[in-house]
């Protein structure tokens, strides 16, 4: 909608911005009237009363000391009428309300009129001082006067054209009052003083011919209604009266200048004069106003005209683009959803049936959508439909590659585990044929590094077999208690003697997912040990929930900051998710993948030991009850475990078989922790001969004892030895170095396996 709603607006201020500037000036034409009303008239009484106070005064400094108190009360009197005028004519310029609807340099010449009368006061003290000449008080005076020129200009001011110029001919004639006025306070200021001098009489000469100049200059530009009205003055008594006084100041010279005329009959000449010039003057400037405010109505209904049609003209424009607009916002939401219906469904759908294993037909699943407009074809929008399709197709056909890609590397990786998983179970059966021959220490110790290196070695190709999307091969048929699910996953690491095993309740696992609890709990406590200095221990707590068991894992490490947890909780969270590339987190991705699998929930958080603790819940469907043990003195304190023999207490049949294995009956407790059920354990000494037992150390109460290296070679040389004399029938002091092994039991596979 932007596209047509920035246009619209536009057009629509554009519009606006015509009419209001085409009938501005022609409402500013409408308002000359009424504001030459307002500012005007009480500016024009403002000046005819100076004029007359500065006749006055003229003829009081003219006549000099001898001046009767008549005329100081005279000049007092019009000093007051003046001060009257003069305050209307602030009060009417300082009327807020009205200045609003005046132009900036209409305001301008109405202060410069106010500003020039602020030194009427200066000048009166001047004149009642006689500190003045006569002849300076008159131009002192003038010069007050002079800015009414420029506010009749500028209240009468159009903007071009014949309306202009009539009103700058009555601001002229203005001045023709004034040349009057000034020609009778020149005269005043002679009489009373006797004589003129050169220079004043000059000042009266230029005067009478300034009058003459301007009046015959500007009622000829008059149109004929203003005109006439100057012709009829010029027939009249009055103005031949004027003339006639005029001539004979001009004959008189400025010796007799001051007595040329009488005193009286020039005086009424001028005043009449003054006013009849005063009312032409109005009369012209209001019949200017008349024309203007004609012309302005005529052009205010031209430009509504003009403004009506224009204003059709943008509505249609607008219903045309908002027309358009749906039009095409219509066809860019289709191109929107069908981009986000490709981003969000599709693509997901796709890779998820590819996921699952299934054949995806690329031009199936992105048929080509028709972006075409029904009359105009396909433009501008459909063509970037068609890339679009393009695009979609070339998407979903990019996710199937993708996916073959990815299903070849998954077959190339199960392929490789399962080939290390058949080695590692051969070299497992092997490494323990070797043991059972051999019965020297040092050689018993290497293989016990090895058994324990084999079986790190499975658990990593399980891991590979997990990634590929497949299920290792080891399968119970019975439940395993969790003690000896920790204890096989502890076994399965590197610094398993790191680790810290807690007591345990009477919990076991489902016999579907023993495989798979041990691999993910030997991927977390093995993250826990390489991720955390070699002197600390890992420890472990354990607990009932209501939603099942927990297993809480802690290492002393440096710990993980947000950003790394959240990264963590995501690789948890999403799996499938498996990038080959990213090897730095195949573990979490295992975890992911057995967690996902069962159920189970595994969180990280930081431990209170200042490194990470991994929270594993195993749900109720994978619990089951267990076979309880004899009763035995439990253990009180957690203990560092012993894991090589609980580690191959948990083999099974080979994965590749993916056979049940057979469940041996339940050992005895060899006292040094919770006897382990359910599965196939080695514990000491317990098949050998008391003779060879190995006498028990003088310990304290309750203390434990680590078995060293060499009792366990002598332990299981001695165990080893009797295997064979058994096996041949032999006494105990007879021994057969090169006798055949006995064949391996279920628990050991088989020497084809793999």
């Amino acid at each position: 909608m932007t596209l047509t709603v920035v246009p619209v607006i536009a057009l629509m201020a554009l519009w606006t911005f015509a009419m209001v500037s085409v009938t501005g000036d022609l409402r500013a034409l409408i308002r000359v009237q009424g504001v030459y009303e307002s500012f005007g008239t009480p500016v024009d009484t403002a000046v005819g009363q100076i004029q007359i106070e500065r006749r006055i005064s003229a003829q009081y400094l003219g006549a000099g000391r001898k001046q009767s108190p008549v005329a100081v009360a005279a000049l007092t009197a019009q000093q007051r009428s003046t001060d009257r005028a003069v305050r209307a004519m602030r009060e009417a310029i300082g009327n807020q309300e009205r200045r609003g609807d005046l132009s900036d340099r209409q305001r301008q010449s109405l202060d410069a009129m106010a500003g020039a009368v602020d030194g009427l006061e200066d000048l009166r003290d001047k004149v009642m001082a006689r500190t003045i000449s006569w002849d300076e008080a008159v131009e002192a005076y003038t010069a007050m006067v002079e800015p009414t020129f420029d506010v009749q200009s500028t209240l009468t001011a159009l903007q071009a054209g014949q309306l202009a110029r009539e009103a700058q001919v009555v601001v002229e004639l203005v001045r023709v009052r004034e040349f009057v006025s000034h020609e009778d306070a020149l005269v005043a200021g002679a009489r009373a003083a006797g004589e003129l001098s050169d220079r004043q009489y000059d000042t009266l000469t230029a005067t009478i011919e300034d009058r003459r100049v301007f009046h015959r200059t500007y009622v000829a530009d008059l149109p004929d209604d203003s005109r006439q009205l100057f012709t009829d003055f010029e027939q009249s008594t009055e103005y031949r009266s004027l003339t006639a006084g005029e001539d004979a100041l001009l004959r008189a010279g400025a010796s007799g200048a001051g007595s040329a005329m009488a005193a009286d009959s020039w005086r009424s000449t001028t005043d009449r004069a003054v006013k009849r010039y005063m009312l032409l003057c109005t009369r012209s400037a209001l019949n200017t106003a008349d024309r203007g405010r004609a012309f302005a109505y005529r052009e205010m209904v031209k430009a509504a005209v003009v403004g009506v049609v224009g204003l059709i003209a943008v509505g249609l424009s607008i219903r045309f683009s908002v027309v358009a607009g749906r039009r095409i916002s219509r066809r860019l939401e289709e191109l929107r959803d069908a981009a986000e219906l490709l981003a969000t469904r599709q693509l997901p759908e796709v890779m998820e049936r590819l996921g699952a294993g299934e054949e995806v037909d690329a031009a199936a699943a992105a048929p080509p959508l028709d972006f075409s407009d029904e009359s105009h074809g396909i433009d501008e929008i459909g063509q970037v439909g068609e890339a679009l399709n393009t695009a979609r197709l070339a998407a979903v056909e990019a996710a199937v590659k993708q996916a073959t890609l990815r299903r070849g590397v998954f077959a190339v990786l199960l392929n490789i585990a399962r080939r290390n998983q058949a080695l590692v179970h051969r070299q497992s059966k092997l490494v323990d044929t070797l043991e059972r021959r051999t019965s020297d220490p040092d050689t018993l110790e290497d293989l016990f590094r090895i058994d324990h290196l084999t079986t790190r070695m499975r658990r990593h190709a399980e891991g590979l077999i997990i990634l590929s999307g497949a299920t290792p091969g080891r399968r119970w048929r019975k439940p395993v208690p969790v003690v000896d699910i920790v204890a096989a996953a502890v076994g399965e690491i590197e610094d398993y003697t790191r680790v810290v095993v807690p007591p345990m309740p009477s919990v076991g696992i489902s016999a579907e997912a023993v495989a798979d609890v041990v691999h993910l709990v030997a991927e977390l406590v093995e993250n826990a040990a390489v991720f955390s200095p070699p002197h600390t221990q890992v420890t472990m707590r354990t607990g009932q929930a209501r939603n099942g068991f927990v297993l809480e894992i802690d290492d002393r490490g440096l710990g993980m900051d947000a950003e790394e947890l959240e990264q963590a909780h995501g690789t948890l969270a999403r799996p499938r998710d498996f990038d080959p590339a990213q090897d730095e987190r195949l573990g979490l991705y295992v975890v992911g993948v057995l967690a996902e699998r069962h159920g189970i929930g595994v969180t990280l958080t930081r431990s209170p030991y200042g490194g990470t603790t991994a929270v594993v819940l195993l749900p109720h469907t994978i619990l089951a009850p267990v076979d309880q043990p004899p009763a035995a003195e439990p253990e009180q304190r957690p203990r560092p475990v012993r894991p090589v023999p609980a580690a191959r207490a948990l083999e099974a049949v080979p994965p590749v078989h993916d056979r049940v294995a057979e469940e041996p009956p339940p050992a005895p407790s060899d006292g040094t922790g919770p006897p382990v059920h359910g599965l196939p354990t080695r514990v000491r000494q317990a098949s050998l001969a008391a003779p060879l037992r190995d006498a028990p150390a003088t310990e304290p109460a309750g203390s434990e004892r680590e078995v060293s290296a060499e009792e366990m070679r002598s332990i299981f040389g001695a165990f080893q030895r009797g295997l064979d004399r058994g096996r041949k029938g032999d006494t105990v002091g007879s021994e057969s170095a090169g006798s055949a092994p006995r064949p391996r039991t279920t628990d050991e596979g088989t020497a084809d396996d793999g």
